[in-house]
């Protein structure tokens, strides 16, 4: 699949014990500049929800200085040949429209992608890049979801140590 995209070499990838691709990383153009400082995670899915917390991150992002937009797309488990097949075109798939709004305003970017629990993997990787805070839609393309909040963003909310801002 990913042969039907124009997909751009990651920046980094991430392998487990198994030699299975788990985790990737791709840099806007320009990147990101470092240090990179005050940065904020933004989860993407694709969902209309996703991209409005990723335009509410990017206005934030223009009233602060120096504030660096890491967006995080969490894809669920793949066997090893099915990642190395269709993790990175599934993530850069579910990522172009935040990618393109946030290439439009000029903000560089940071896509994180990983395999696995979404929840776990969002503070696992806002710990990592030690994140001011963490910005999800209220819901997403998830089967579950709760009346009122994803329950990612609502699990989110009660298990992170980062300030977590749900966007509507």
């Amino acid at each position: 699949m990913s042969h039907l995209i124009d997909l751009p070499a990651p920046a980094s990838c991430q392998r487990d014990s198994d030699g299975r691709l788990v985790g990737l990383v791709f840099d806007s153009s320009p990147p990101l500049p470092a240090p990179a400082t005050n940065p904020w995670l933004v989860a993407v899915d694709g969902s209309e929800q996703a991209l409005r917390a990723v335009a509410a991150a990017a206005q934030r992002a223009g009233e602060m200085t120096a504030c660096a937009l890491h967006l995080v797309n969490v894809q669920p488990w793949l066997g090893k040949e099915a990642a190395e097949e269709a993790l990175a075109s599934r993530a850069w798939l579910a990522t172009g429209s935040a990618r393109a709004l946030l290439d439009a305003k000029g903000q560089p970017w940071r896509l994180h992608v990983a395999m696995g629990e979404a929840v776990d993997q969002i503070i696992a990787l806002a710990g990592h890049v030690g994140c001011s805070g963490i910005v999800i839609g209220s819901r997403g393309l998830g089967v579950t979801k709760s009346l009122l909040l994803g329950s990612v963003a609502h699990t989110l909310m009660h298990l992170s140590p980062h300030p977590v801002m749900v966007v509507r």
